[in-house]
């Protein structure tokens, strides 16, 4: 199965920006512009889409710099399905190689065969789930058997086809395998919240039961981070922009399920945010409560140290959920200048300015790593989607001329690729699936559980107890078995 990161750094380089390349030729351009695409320093910046469609397809004197075939591929869905533009493509191949067999250059005709498959095959492995569609794969069948018509004698062209499909259909059933078994085994908590039942204090477990050492929990957070973010997709990122168009909204509608691995992904942050708060609210002890704050602070801290920007965050936010927050006279007891560090970090003031300054210096640290530790960052994944959201509503899509407002998606492209570029780390850390296995199945308690537990620890003034007469979602009775259905009346006990 072919690897993304390979594909990214033989498309893409060290960087995105669309310079045309030496001997790559440069087709239906000039100086200042020619036809319908116009360039600007040697940089393509607009055309109309037809133009743009006829610039990805090679010819025999020509064939399209590798930065250019990731953005349009990516950026064209927002415009046109894949197998759609595929069928396009297939058009004007079908228009070239007439003339090549009808003209004096039909010598020509194996040369041209060879850079049309070798468009496919970057195509393949960059973007193997545009051609899980049944039309894009006719398509693709359609293409190849013209092009190894070219190729009957020595079947050199046939054989790099051969290979192309097969790599295709390996990745498409490993991706089509994963999606099922991660709905196989996802988590109560990652659906809907797990209720966290009554149970004895003693037997109950809690994060310092399991592991007491901030920097080893912040290496297992990071480990599942990797993990969850490396299901996503380029085309996948590209759906905020498509299904944010009103204008072409229409076009990708049937994409909408691949928006999955980015839902699941927003919701481990979600649920991250809440297991913190639900370890805090549940203690009893405003001892052992305030000793559980200042673990998660220190947790917070070794993930900044990491570069896991998105755990920290997360963690951060639970902390700040009301229930926590409430408990005044726990953090009265709790040291706050490591706290205050932090929430320094990820001030959303100036448009999180202190956070972008730490994630620049991440980035930069990465692409000067000496070791696998020094190239992890993981950022925001809400801010990296709302980056990319508002660049997407700040430019147009197209020109007043009607053009493709392309440098628009060579940004989209760059910012795209660089956190793709992030996903593909491998994590250097040991993995502990204990400490995994509680952090992804350990129960938390719903917003209103929370709550009660909160309120119990710290009364509001004048309040003596607190009775039910039934019991709220995610909040157990004390004394109250789970199988009696019908308590009416019961004192609201610590544990949940």
């Amino acid at each position: 199965m072919p690897q993304t990161s390979v594909v990214f750094s033989s498309i893409l380089g060290p960087s995105c920006s669309g310079q045309v390349q030496p001997g790559m030729g440069e087709r239906g351009s000039g100086a200042g512009g020619s036809g319908d695409l116009v360039f600007q320093e040697g940089r393509l910046i607009s055309g109309s889409l037809e133009a743009l469609m006829e610039h990805l397809v090679p010819t025999v004197d020509y064939y399209p710099d590798r930065t250019y075939i990731f953005t349009f591929l990516l950026s064209s869905r927002v415009f046109i399905p894949p197998h759609d533009l595929l069928a396009r493509v297939g058009q004007i191949c079908l228009e070239q190689r007439q003339q090549l067999e009808t003209g004096s250059e039909k010598t020509k005709l194996k040369s041209f065969s060879a850079k049309i498959v070798q468009l496919l095959k970057e195509w393949t492995e960059a973007f193997p789930y545009d051609f899980q569609d049944e039309k894009a794969m006719a398509e693709l069948k359609a293409i190849t058997h013209r092009v190894t018509q070219c190729d009957e004698e020595n079947g050199t062209v046939k054989k790099a086809i051969a290979q192309m499909t097969q790599s295709l259909l390996l990745s498409l059933a490993a991706r089509s395998q994963l999606q099922e078994l991660r709905e196989k085994l996802r988590s109560p908590a990652m659906d809907k919240g797990s209720v966290l039942k009554a149970k004895p204090p003693a037997t109950q477990k809690d994060i310092l039961g399991v592991c007491c050492d901030p920097l080893v929990l912040a290496q297992q957070l990071t480990h599942i981070e990797l993990e969850r973010v490396s299901s996503i997709h380029p085309e996948d990122l590209m759906q905020i922009v498509s299904h944010m168009d009103s204008r072409d909204k229409h076009r990708c509608r049937g994409d909408l399920t691949k928006t999955y691995s980015l839902e699941a992904y927003d919701n481990w942050f979600n649920c991250l945010s809440m297991l913190v708060a639900t370890e805090v609210c549940r203690v009893v002890k405003k001892k052992h409560r305030t000793r559980m704050l200042e673990f998660f602070i220190d947790v917070a801290r070794e993930c900044f140290n990491i570069g896991n920007f998105n755990s920290m965050m997360a963690i951060i936010s639970g902390m700040n959920l009301s229930p926590v927050a409430r408990l005044k006279k726990t953090w009265s007891k709790v040291k706050t200048a490591k706290f205050d560090v932090l929430e320094h970090h990820m001030d959303p003031s100036s448009n999180f300015c202190n956070y972008r300054t730490a994630l620049q210096g991440a980035t930069q640290r990465s692409q000067m790593a000496n070791s696998s530790r020094e190239k992890i960052v993981i950022p925001v994944f809400n801010l990296f989607v709302k980056d990319i959201y508002f660049l997407h509503k700040i430019h147009t899509n197209h020109l007043p001329n009607g053009h493709v407002n392309f440098k628009k998606f060579w940004e989209i492209s760059r910012q795209i690729h660089e956190f793709m570029t992030w996903t593909q780390v491998e994590c250097p850390f040991e993995k502990d699936k204990k400490i995994q296995n509680y952090l992804l199945t350990a129960p938390i308690y719903s917003e209103e559980g929370e709550a009660q537990f909160s309120m119990a620890a710290h009364p509001p003034p004048h309040t003596i107890h607190v009775t039910l007469t039934s019991p709220p979602h995610g909040v157990a009775l004390e004394g109250r078995p789970d199988h009696y259905p019908h308590a009416t009346q019961g004192k609201l006990s610590p544990q949940g």
